[in-house]
């Protein structure tokens, strides 16, 4: 009997840990709310101008967010980027070029360090100087 008593004591403390599950964790809406309140790494590939909106309110949501730019023409590419510019400028947010069409854009919460440089922004030594093409 008094056994019964510690197994059902037992019993009940494991059911009161079960109630926060990973699973319930990684829960769409637990997600959905995060992505609502920041913090968070969007990845997007807009095939379109019309998704620049979609970025934009992540960026008002302090998220941030990596465009890849690969999937529109270049004219859509370069209306996207101006119009990112102005969300960003308006938010005192930042963007950096990461690669080849593709842009790191942060809200003024997240501070990115560092830069990548491109192969047209080659260090100038002194030596190329002297050299004539």
């Amino acid at each position: 009997m008094a056994l019964d008593k510690i197994k059902g004591f037992f019993n009940k403390m494991e059911e009161e840990d079960d109630v926060d599950t990973e699973d319930s964790y990684y829960d769409s809406e637990n997600i959905k709310e995060s992505v609502k309140n920041g913090n968070q790494m969007i990845l997007l590939e807009p095939r379109s101008f019309s998704e620049a909106q979609a970025i934009a309110d992540h960026l008002k949501n302090r998220n941030s967010v990596v465009v890849n730019l690969k999937r529109v023409t270049s004219t859509q590419a370069k209306r996207i980027i101006d119009f990112l510019s102005g969300c960003i400028y308006a938010i005192g947010g930042n963007m950096q070029k990461i690669g080849v069409g593709i842009y790191l854009c942060t809200p003024k919460n997240v501070s990115v360090q560092g830069k990548i440089t491109d192969d047209n922004d080659k260090v100038k030594t002194g030596a190329e100087d002297d050299l004539e093409w």
